[in-house]
């Protein structure tokens, strides 16, 4: 039985695309059944319509508050007979009762080497801006369990990426894009065969 993936992202969805790449090549053992974006404009939703993907627009918007957003996304997951939750790039807190349902079936890509850099503020440009400010060497995506707070729960996956002097923002972020759009897809296809337990 094909395990069955719902993705969330807030943005263009380029870690969304590693996903159904890997699914179009076989090598994801998932089926992606639904995308959901809390912004209407993300080209997140437009990737998923192209790939034939049943794609939604969810958020305080559409739904009045934060409990209904997590009420619709909890029916659409069970409509789709969701098994596994992708973050991929989704810039919203999950509701506690999201994580109550899917307890260790929720996984995040964080783009640095968690627990540093992580937490609320902590994505996009300003990780890679911070990593540089530190005069780190090594940066790269880690992939984990997602719990109630931002960037805290389990870790799966870590992938280290050289951080060179001259290194800007732009530079930093697309090496660890590129190892992001390697490592997530992995990560989904490990979970999904069984090679890493889910759930409880």
């Amino acid at each position: 039985m094909s395990c069955h993936v719902a993705v969330l992202a807030s943005g263009s969805g380029t870690d969304l695309q590693s996903i159904l790449d890997a699914e179009a090549a076989g090598t994801l053992h998932a089926s992606v059944r639904l995308v959901i974006s809390n912004k209407p404009e993300a080209h997140a939703l437009e990737r998923a319509r192209r790939a034939g993907k049943r794609a939604e627009h969810i958020s305080v918007k559409t739904e009045g508050s934060d409990d209904a957003v997590a009420e619709k996304m909890l029916s659409l997951f069970a409509e789709e007979k969701i098994d596994l939750v992708v973050l991929a790039g989704y810039l919203k807190l999950i509701h506690p009762r999201i994580i109550q349902k899917y307890r260790r079936r929720i996984i995040n890509i964080h783009p640095a080497l968690l627990p540093k850099f992580g937490g609320k503020g902590m994505y996009g440009m300003r990780v890679h801006e911070a990593v540089l400010e530190a005069g780190e060497t090594v940066s790269g995506p880690t992939v984990h369990f997602v719990d109630e707070v931002y960037d805290h729960g389990t870790v799966i996956a870590q992938r280290t990426v050289p951080v060179f002097q001259q290194d800007t923002p732009e530079d930093l972020q697309a090496r660890v894009l590129a190892v992001e759009h390697e490592i997530l897809p992995e990560t989904v296809a490990r979970l999904a065969s069984g090679l890493l337990p889910l759930g409880e």
